[in-house]
């Protein structure tokens, strides 16, 4: 059935429409963007075969496009499915997830990347984009076959959750992905300089909670290596998860030097600080940890200033039951699929940091195009992945609510406002709130 969202307002970088306008979705696609009333005798050909929907007060956007998402599956599905990650996706909003590779086994080969690839389109309602390892088992040892993965589908390359340490090795990988044109994702952490401390932003407020953390110097050293790398060999970077005032720096500077880097945040990093951890409470253990206050500053005004591209969310479930063992032995990682675009427009554009076109360029548009693929758009002809969102609906997270397996977040009883109303995925209705 076709789709008449009749008088919405559009966001969408892509075409520059910020405005009031009728949307019709056929066949898949977006068919037609008209003023209110311009479709010919006040509907729009085949109009009475549509499901007509108010659009009044309500935001039409691309789908979000999330760089960063740790879906388990296969290995860990007791944290995460692809179904179930896929749910939680079209709750939030998020019509195309980027699926990194540190599952069991590791996805890091041709044949693994078919197979995920196969299985995504048959039980997850959303698109997903594999992402490839580095290494072999993510070792750091024996760099995989990227050439082949990416014949396979395979969207890019990364390590997440850790770093190829060995620079020269991952000076090849860089080569190679610049020889076939693939996008690096970096995960910026030397491990040499965490020696058994906890994942938390060293600072008097964590030594009051009796833990040993890690400096900004952790994730600032590689953030460096790797532009620098990418430099070097013409790859086109992306770091992932910035939180740090320097690493928002060395990104604006390269990009001035001409490098080919883009970069992501997350909402808990340019919301959160390590003064807001409530003691030993594991759902505020993730990797990069919490920072200071002026490291959210910084974060912010990269956002606003646009020298950090992407909101992603760096959607890492785990039980509840690997999260109850606290910070000394808790898993990193929270989740953040359903909440990412509610927690982006309360903080960033109900106070005014950024508006509503801004948020869509953040969250939709830019990181479609760092990816290389074809949404994130509402021009005519373009896939019709969009999300209908009312801006001032005020909502309570709530992690029982959660779809996805992983409770873990540490926005739980936070009040927010704006809230997807609908999702659609090539045309069809994934998600619509009850």
């Amino acid at each position: 059935m076709n789709i008449w969202i009749r008088g919405g307002h559009v966001l969408d970088p892509d075409t520059g429409r910020d405005g009031i306008y009728d949307v019709l979705v056929a066949d898949g696609k977006i068919c037609q963007v008209q003023e209110p009333g311009a479709f010919s005798g006040g509907e729009p050909e085949g109009g009475e075969a549509c499901r007509v929907i108010d659009g009044t007060g309500l935001y039409v956007m691309p789908g979000i496009v999330d760089l960063h998402v740790h879906l388990r599956d296969p290995g860990f599905e007791y944290k995460e499915t692809l179904a179930t990650g896929g749910l939680a996706a079209a709750k939030g909003g998020v019509t195309t997830i980027c699926a990194m590779p540190n599952t069991k086994p590791v996805t890091d080969s041709p044949d693994r990347i078919r197979t995920q690839r196969e299985r995504a389109k048959k039980e997850c309602l959303v698109h997903v984009s594999f992402v490839g390892a580095v290494t072999v088992g993510q070792k750091g040892e024996v760099l995989t076959d990227i050439a082949g993965m990416k014949k396979e589908g395979m969207a890019c390359i990364s390590e997440d959750g850790k770093s190829v340490m060995d620079a020269k090795l991952y000076k090849k990988a860089m080569e190679t992905a610049a020889r076939e044109d693939v996008l690096v994702l970096a995960h910026c952490e030397d491990q040499n300089m965490i020696q058994g401390a906890v994942i938390v932003n060293e600072s008097e407020y964590s030594k009051n909670l009796g833990l040993t953390g890690v400096t900004n110097v952790v994730e600032d050293v590689i953030a460096a290596r790797d532009i620098l790398l990418a430099k070097e060999t013409g790859a086109r970077l992306h770091l992932c998860h910035c939180s740090t005032r320097d690493s928002a720096t060395m990104v604006r500077l390269a990009k001035e030097a001409g490098v080919s880097v883009t970069a992501e945040v997350c909402p808990h990093h340019f919301i959160l600080t390590s003064r807001d951890i409530p003691g030993d409470d594991a759902d505020f253990k993730m990797n990069p940890p919490l920072r200071e206050r002026e490291d959210v500053d910084a974060l912010i005004e990269g956002l606003k200033t646009g020298a950090i591209d992407v909101i992603s969310t760096d959607h890492a479930p785990h039980s509840q039951a690997e999260k109850a063992k606290g910070f000394g032995e808790a898993p990193c990682g929270i989740v953040g699929l359903e909440t990412s675009l509610a927690l982006s427009m309360t903080e960033l554009v109900h106070k005014g940091i950024l508006t509503p076109m801004e948020l869509t360029e953040r969250m939709c548009h830019a990181p479609a195009r760092i990816l290389g693929i074809d949404r994130g758009s509402l021009a005519e002809g373009k896939c019709a992945d969009l999300i209908l969102v009312d801006p001032d609906r005020e909502w309570v997270i709530r992690k029982e609510d959660f779809v996805s397996k992983g409770k873990n977040s540490p926005f739980d009883g936070r009040t927010v406002r704006g809230m997807v109303v609908m999702t659609m995925v090539d045309g069809e209705i994934v998600y619509e709130e009850a």
